[in-house]
């Protein structure tokens, strides 16, 4: 098995999906990439058999980038889901909503509350 490289490059500019698709259009089957932090600065961790993306290659994904934040966006305007779900008829139902005085812990608390005077009152009638 063959060497292989690691580079690490900012993640300005560029969005996750598009670099992830990008990769090994460029670099080969071979390549990866992940999320990485170096020095307090968050980037991608390109690992190859050859050498890095070119500048040119790099501005590609750039625009692709900028493409897909815009249609992101344009989605989220228009108020239509940017994911169409695969099983419409599975969508979730909302049945109820628990507030904060509903929560698990003061039901338990107030049970507690009501057992307690449950058996002082059955004190007092002793």
């Amino acid at each position: 098995m063959s060497s292989m490289n690691r580079y690490w490059i900012p993640h300005l500019d560029i969005h996750n999906k598009v670099i992830t698709h990008e990769l090994q259009y460029y670099l080969g089957p071979d390549a990866t990439v992940r999320s990485f932090t170096r020095e307090g600065e968050d980037g991608f961790l390109i690992t190859t058999p050859g050498g890095c993306l070119t500048d040119e290659q790099i501005d590609d994904i750039c625009v692709k980038s900028k493409e897909m934040w815009e249609k992101q966006a344009a989605a989220r305007a228009s108020g239509s889901p940017s994911k169409v779900l695969k099983r419409p008829l599975h969508q979730p139902v909302v049945m109820a909503t628990v507030s904060a005085s509903d929560s698990p812990r003061r039901r338990k608390e107030g049970r507690r509350r009501n057992e307690s005077r449950s058996r002082r009152d059955e004190r007092r009638r002793n």
